[in-house]
């Protein structure tokens, strides 16, 4: 196991919270850095993972994943070099996700994006990362049956992908319904990752989803009336019965499934089979070779950095 010193993004919680946990029970891990933006959670964050697991491994950076100026002061503040980095945090971009954050980006794109690349930027500036870079992107990325609409782009060119980081993009119109836009930005992600990954060969860069997941505070931000619909009947009664949805810990363990995994190839992006939110893992540039066009990679990469003040 090369990967024995990790970073988790969004640590306090959920995945990023469960994740830390199944890491720490293998034997050669030796840190893990919980990145979280508030300190009173990120505490006790810390009590329940030691508790939990009898180790003493948790270490806290404060760490707000939607601005910049946070991510670099923590990236200055870490103490040593990781092994491995899981970019976790994310979600619907707080109670006014298609506001612009002060970089131009709307809330959503930029608690799901922005500190992300300003992170990956930072530690291999720093030479602070050493092995491999793990985004969480969504099967919305390629859209979901039923619940997301496949991200409908004419060009995937610079322009258009600005277009959907600030908010401007019109076909569709974002709103609840396109979930904000949250499949596109998580396609812009995943793009972004493998064009990482021919940047800087001698990291591996890949992109997983962990499936829709339970228990998670993905539903919160949501209008009042659709989370309760999404949180407290379609995901713990309907979505189980009906095999579209799986446990935090089955969400958390595909992380820990490509992390440190020789099978798997830098540049991929491991989700669910198609037509799928649960299951089986495969890489989507096999059924969608979007993920796969070079130049699309090199334009997501662009747009983001655009946004860099």
């Amino acid at each position: 196991m090369k990967n024995k010193i990790i970073l988790i993004t969004g640590a306090n919680i959920g995945l990023g919270k469960e994740s830390a946990r199944q890491l720490s029970l293998k034997g050669n891990t030796e840190k893990i850095y919980l990145a979280c933006r508030n300190l009173e959670k990120a505490i006790q964050a810390k009590k329940d993972l030691e508790y939990m697991t009898g180790r003493n491994i948790f270490e806290i950076i404060l760490m707000d994943i939607s601005d910049p100026d946070s991510v670099k002061k923590a990236v200055s503040s870490l103490p040593q070099a990781v092994d491995a980095l899981i970019l976790n945090a994310g979600g619907q971009g707080g109670k006014d996700p298609l506001s612009l954050s002060s970089s131009g980006m709307t809330n959503i794109a930029a608690t799901n994006l922005l500190g992300h690349m300003v992170l990956v930027d930072e530690l291999i500036k720093m030479n602070k990362i050493k092995n491999e870079v793990v985004y969480v992107s969504s099967e919305g990325a390629r859209g979901i049956k039923g619940v997301m609409k496949k991200p409908n782009l004419k060009t995937n060119s610079v322009d258009e992908f600005i277009s959907i980081l600030n908010g401007s993009f019109s076909d569709p119109k974002f709103d609840g319904s396109e979930a904000y836009g949250y499949g596109y930005i998580k396609y812009i992600g995943a793009l972004w990752t493998s064009a990482n990954a021919r940047k800087y060969p001698h990291i591996k860069f890949i992109s997983v989803s962990p499936g829709n997941t339970r228990g998670t505070a993905g539903y919160d931000n949501l209008p009042t009336l659709t989370k309760f619909f999404f949180k407290y009947l379609l995901a713990p009664i309907v979505m189980p019965l009906i095999g579209m949805i799986h446990s935090i810990r089955k969400g958390a363990a595909r992380y820990v499934e490509v992390l440190d995994n020789p099978k798997i190839e830098t540049g991929s992006f491991y989700a669910s089979k198609e037509g799928k939110v649960i299951g089986e893992m495969i890489d989507q540039r096999t059924i969608f070779p979007e993920f796969k066009n070079i130049a699309f990679q090199d334009n997501a990469d662009i747009a983001m950095h655009s946004f860099l003040k």
